[in-house]
């Protein structure tokens, strides 16, 4: 536990009740409580709404540490946040997979910008 503890950052927290944690620790706590079930895979919808910038940056750093040992799938709307984690990008539209690639290659992507913007 101490060692999941310490991966999410919650080690100091760790005599804290649950409900007495800021959102985005409770955000953190929920992926420690999925972390202790060795997971393959984990699925995180939107994992950073309603997270102040701190934790959103806190969150970044998390997701990127556990890239190397899980495989992480990130539904996310927070393209800034996207950016610092993504390694590969799929840009889904009506169910279907518009574009895939890096952030740089999906931000040029003329697809993504006219259904997104637009244009």
């Amino acid at each position: 536990i101490a060692s999941t503890l310490e991966t999410i950052k919650l080690l100091p927290e760790a005599r804290r009740l649950a409900g007495m944690l800021s959102h985005g620790q409770k955000q953190w706590l929920e992926i420690g409580m999925l972390l202790m079930q060795e997971p393959q895979l984990l699925l995180l919808d939107e994992p950073v709404a309603g997270m102040t910038d701190e934790e959103t940056l806190r969150s970044a750093e998390l997701f990127v540490s556990l890239a190397g040992k899980y495989t992480l799938i990130v539904v996310e709307h927070d393209m800034d946040f996207v950016a610092r984690i993504a390694q590969k990008v799929t840009v889904l539209h009506e169910g279907a997979v518009l574009a895939e690639g890096s952030m740089d290659s999906i931000q040029q992507n003329e697809q993504v910008i006219e259904v997104f913007l637009g244009r």
